[in-house]
């Protein structure tokens, strides 16, 4: 499907519990978070270049398109890993061709783990109490 200058392909990335919503369209660079610049949201720059990352495996420029991103739950970590999976999948339907690159770079995998929940008589999921015998 190729995107007109109209129409922004949408697409939703999650990881952990948290939940991105991208809009991506042909543009003039503007990358918003939440209503925010992009590096003023995620200001680590370990972030930063996970989240480009898609746009590096393709060889594209990030600033040819308007991107914006709701992001919702979990941490920083989680969103954006959650926003590079969105990038991934919404480059992927703007065209198809770029499957093969994307799935060998691992950038179409959803990390599905989740934080297990705690259990009834242990400190966390796993830890338990100090046992004594006597």
């Amino acid at each position: 499907m190729n995107a007109t200058l109209h129409t922004y392909i949408h697409a939703v990335g999650r990881r952990k519990t948290s939940v991105v919503r991208l809009y991506l369209r042909p543009g003039n660079g503007t990358f918003l978070v939440n209503r925010r610049p992009w590096k003023e949201y995620f200001s680590s720059e370990i972030y930063q270049l996970e989240i480009l990352r898609p746009f590096e495996v393709l060889g594209l420029e990030p600033q040819k398109y308007d991107i914006i991103v709701y992001a919702d739950g979990g941490g920083v970590k989680g969103q954006a890993e959650a926003l590079r999976l969105a990038i991934a999948r919404a480059l992927l339907r703007e065209n198809d061709s770029r499957r093969a690159f994307l799935r060998k770079a691992g950038l179409l995998t959803v990390d599905s783990r989740q934080v297990e929940r705690k259990h009834y008589g242990h400190k966390k999921a796993r830890k338990s109490f100090q046992f004594s015998k006597r």
